[in-house]
């Protein structure tokens, strides 16, 4: 081996590339719209990347912080990063972040949209419905994808669950149960919240 690596740095032969660190096999970025402009989501090229802070931290006391179910009501479907990516992508649908304020301004996923959990049901026109007398009419509602911190964070389940209660239909509600501490993982593109 010493022989093969000397002889490669006799003659010459440039170093062996690394290969890229992308989404998906041939997806290295998708490009969204988003209120300053657009923002390209990839991944971060350095594979000796390492989580640092609260993000890689893997114990939290419960209660408040208790392992969430994959599916926080019947009839929402979970969905993973790429199927953000999807709804990032879809001018018909929204991406929730319903985390408190403080950690949206921290950093989030770039095109989402700040509704804190405790605020989701006062805002419902926000997302497709409209006051009526009784509460809420959603028959216009829009493909909604919700997250929070991760599996770990209730805020999100919390929102989902009152947005149902309020008469939101379950089958347009998706739930990114990985929230932000899977996509930090990933090492998938942040941005302030604004």
């Amino acid at each position: 081996m010493r022989i093969l690596i000397a002889l490669i740095t006799l003659l010459g032969f440039p170093a062996m590339a690394q290969e890229a660190v992308n989404i998906g096999p041939n997806l290295p970025s998708v490009t969204v719209q988003t209120a300053q402009g657009p923002v390209e989501i990839a991944r971060n090229p350095d594979t000796n990347a390492r989580l640092e802070g609260d993000w890689a931290r893997t114990s939290r006391p419960c209660p408040p912080f208790c392992i969430q179910p994959i599916s926080p009501v019947e009839g929402v479907t979970t969905i993973g990063e790429l199927e953000v990516l999807d709804v990032l992508q879809d001018p018909e649908a929204i991406l929730v972040d319903s985390r408190t304020p403080k950690w949206y301004a921290s950093g989030t996923i770039p095109g989402s949209v700040s509704i804190p959990f405790g605020e989701v049901v006062d805002r419902l026109d926000e997302l497709g419905c409209e006051a009526d007398f009784d509460g809420w009419d959603c028959s216009g509602a829009r493909k909604v994808a919700l997250f929070c911190n991760g599996m770990w964070c209730g805020q999100s389940p919390t929102a989902i669950r009152a947005m149902i209660a309020a008469g939101y239909p379950a089958e347009k509600i998706f739930y990114y149960r990985g929230g932000m501490q899977d996509w930090h993982i990933l090492g998938l593109t942040v941005v302030p919240g604004q």
